[in-house]
């Protein structure tokens, strides 16, 4: 075996309770703290021998203690978002001012959108590889020069230098690779992972990667994973699914965290019958395409809930977003949901080109009458790199580039005539305000959390958090919400312990 350098792998602090990195395709601080797991970077942790996968937000681990840790390591692999991008390359410069022999690599979306900016952002960071990173860390760990890993990004005499671009990972190549689950028990604590839709501890991974649909707004099938849908064998799935089942008694459901899980028929049909014998609970991402029979299958599997990407009940809006489903679809996937007994997440996004204050309610009418067990209601964020970014700009829709706050929350940088970013920022407390206070369905969600007493802490804290945010935004939006407005980039000694998801 060739000498391997003793590898960090990294989804680094920030700022408190900032979901941000390797699992969230929405890097923000939620209007509830929840955190997804970092499965991008349990791959290459599982190929390195002596490698620790470090989850810092939720494990609480700050700032400065993550800059102490790295000093154990010859190799750090950093996962990077926009949003803390600032604070990443603060901490990337504390850790080598530490250890000045450290090599750095940064991977990610952001990586992908702004190769050449990254690199010549900061000298303390050594290459970033460029969309999918799972052997090009590897190779370089196990030795390999630079200059001759695909996808790899450095700087050669003071100029950017771009390797060729790697083949995407086949369903072979994805099922030769480790098993996420496997890492995760090596190296975090299923219960500090939590979604407020999901129940509490899960465990989630993989079953494809990739995503066909279009939609303009998505940042990682425009960025990171790709719209090619590439997929794991049914067999390979369920024999994760059936190790994690043992390796995580505790979890209360296993999560499917594709970017689609749904998309083909035969293939849900094909893994729901391989996995209904191990008898875990489970839910996952969904499009509006299955049918009755392919829902039927997976509730009889122990399919429990749906998270599904509505975004708006306007017509226009979804051909503007080039979504690929109607609300027609809609409504019969729901309906179709009930009677095989599987509850449905709604996810909403207003401020998307063609909202206006009549399409704001209209989609509002649209999710009540919906009616799924829960929803999240999102302000549209066109991040660097997708369409909705390109399409905002040219059509002068883009108002200053600050998408998110100084403690990293979502802040509106889409406005349009008629409609300003405090009227998309009002409508998002509208829309949770009209959904929830609906008596009926106030209690169907506090209901199944009565009974039991970590769900009703976990409801607590969640109310709390929601409520504290809800008046920032408020202050916010009573302010004008100055264009000068920009991110604050926590401080690299700061000690505090730091902390979507739309399909």
């Amino acid at each position: 075996m060739p000498s391997v350098m003793k590898t960090l792998l990294l989804n680094p602090p920030s700022f408190e309770k900032f979901d941000g990195g390797a699992g969230s395709r929405w890097p923000a601080t939620r209007e509830i703290e929840s955190y997804w797991y970092p499965v991008w970077l349990s791959y290459p942790a599982g190929m390195l021998p002596g490698s620790r996968l470090l989850d810092a937000p939720p494990h609480h681990v700050s700032i400065a203690e993550t800059v102490r840790i790295a000093q154990d390591y010859e190799f750090v692999v950093l996962f990077t978002s926009t949003v803390g991008f600032g604070s990443d390359l603060k901490m990337a410069r504390a850790m080598k001012e530490q250890k000045p022999d450290l090599k750095i690599c940064f991977v990610g979306p952001h990586v992908q959108i702004k190769p050449a900016e990254t690199l010549l952002s900061s000298p303390y960071i050594d290459f970033i590889v460029r969309g999918e990173f799972d052997h090009a860390v590897v190779e370089y760990a196990q030795g390999k020069a630079v200059s001759e890993i695909a996808n790899a990004s450095y700087l050669k005499d003071g100029q950017v230098v771009h390797n060729p671009t790697r083949p995407m990972l086949q369903t072979a190549e994805l099922d030769a690779l480790p098993f996420a689950t496997e890492v995760y028990e090596k190296n975090l604590k299923i219960e500090n992972y939590n979604v407020p839709f999901l129940l509490h501890p899960y465990v989630s991974f993989y079953t494809s990667r990739g995503c066909p649909a279009l939609c303009t707004f998505c940042l990682w099938p425009q960025t990171l994973s790709g719209h090619a849908w590439r997929v794991r064998s049914t067999d390979n799935v369920a024999r994760e699914f059936a190790e994690a089942s043992k390796r995580f008694p505790q979890a209360k459901e296993l999560f499917f965290d594709d970017d689609t899980f749904n998309i083909r028929k035969d293939r849900v049909i094909e893994l729901c019958k391989k996995i209904q014998p191990v008898g875990h609970r489970w839910s996952c991402t969904a499009r509006v395409h299955s049918d009755y029979e392919a829902l039927k299958a997976m509730a009889d599997a122990g399919g429990r809930l749906l998270i599904v990407g509505f975004e708006s009940g306007d017509p226009q809006i979804l051909k503007n977003i080039k979504k690929g489903a109607t609300v027609e679809m809609a409504r019969s996937f729901v309906k179709n949901c009930k009677k095989v007994g599987i509850h449905v997440h709604g996810d909403f996004i207003l401020g998307l080109p063609g909202e206006t204050h009549e399409t704001i309610q209209r989609t509002i009418d649209f999710a009540k009458e919906l009616d799924c067990e829960s929803i999240q209601v999102s302000m549209a964020h066109a991040y660097p790199g997708t369409e909705l970014y390109n399409v905002s700009q040219s059509a002068g829709y883009l108002h200053g580039e600050a998408i998110a706050d100084d403690g990293g929350h979502q802040l509106p940088h889409l406005a349009f005539p008629g409609l300003s970013r405090e009227d998309i920022m009002s409508g998002v407390h509208r829309f949770y305000d009209e959904y929830y206070f609906r008596p009926r369905v106030a209690w169907r969600f506090v209901r199944g959390r009565l009974w039991d007493a970590d769900s009703r802490r976990i409801l607590y804290h969640e109310a709390v958090d929601f409520l504290r945010l809800r008046a920032q935004r408020r202050k916010l939006a009573r302010k004008g919400m100055k264009e000068t407005a920009v991110v604050a980039v926590p401080s690299v000694e700061a000690n505090t312990p730091v902390g979507s998801h739309s399909t």
